[in-house]
């Protein structure tokens, strides 16, 4: 049995499991497929061609706690998912987040609201999205990443698995910090590797190699290999790397 409110437009070609949720508003596109145990909140766009796992929850508005930095000011705009993305089962979609066509978000990974993710990405398994985070097209962010809030992932950014970005140099302790909060820009074709750590503002420049296990505590410099504790300038990326 589902349940699905009376205004939701379905196009005939959708298939679907059993024990769903689609409230106001939604509109399934052309082709879509959904799993079984998806909830997908009021006015969510799915457009032709998406994959919808068991278990995933779309569309959710966010209910943050009375000492977030993040503040709320009326109801937030409705997802929106693009042609042929891939929702993994029981991932977690915010309202406001805005998913490029042909991109895969995988099984257990949860995007925040107010996240624009363009074409062809990839966010592997049980990573993190936070709030306010841009990412370009084909980038990968691996396995069980958390990419903070306020990053901005440019074109071809590379993300290991297990790395971790960072934004706020006061961790909760004054009211200066809500004026400086910002996470790591990591530009076009720049790669961090598996259990990096990069922390507030930092910018990891173009083409940029982050070394695994390090902790980028300054901007980098254009096609460097950069690796240690805190992270130095080991060499320069060899050119047949480049983009």
């Amino acid at each position: 049995m589902n349940m699905i409110h009376e205004s939701v437009k379905i196009h005939d070609s959708v298939k679907m499991g059993y024990f769903n949720v689609i409230e106001e508003g939604v509109t399934l596109g052309e082709d879509v497929q959904i799993g079984n145990h998806v909830t997908i909140y009021q006015g969510t766009k799915v457009a032709k061609g998406v994959r919808i796992a068991d278990g995933a929850v779309l569309g959710k508005q966010p209910t943050p706690a009375k000492t977030s930095t993040m503040k709320l000011s009326g109801e937030i705009q409705p997802l929106v998912l693009g042609e042929g993305v891939t929702i993994g089962s029981n991932s977690v979609l915010y309202a406001g987040a805005e998913i490029g066509p042909s991109t895969l978000v995988a099984d257990l990974a949860t995007v925040r609201e107010n996240v624009q993710i363009k074409e062809e990405c990839i966010i592997g398994r049980g990573a993190t999205i936070e709030n306010f985070v841009t990412i370009g097209k084909r980038v990968k962010v691996q396995s069980n990443a958390y990419i903070t809030a306020h990053s901005n992932l440019e074109d071809f950014a590379f993300v290991a698995p297990c790395v971790v970005t960072t934004n706020d140099n006061f961790m909760g302790r004054t009211e200066e910090r809500f004026s400086k909060i910002k996470g790591a820009t990591i530009k076009k074709g720049a790669r961090v590797g598996g259990a990096s750590i990069l922390l507030p503002g930092v910018i990891i420049a173009e083409e940029t190699f982050v070394a695994a296990g390090a902790l980028v505590t300054k901007n980098t410099e254009e096609k460097t290999v950069v690796k240690g504790f805190p992270a130095k300038i080991s060499k320069m990326v060899d050119e047949r790397e480049l983009l």
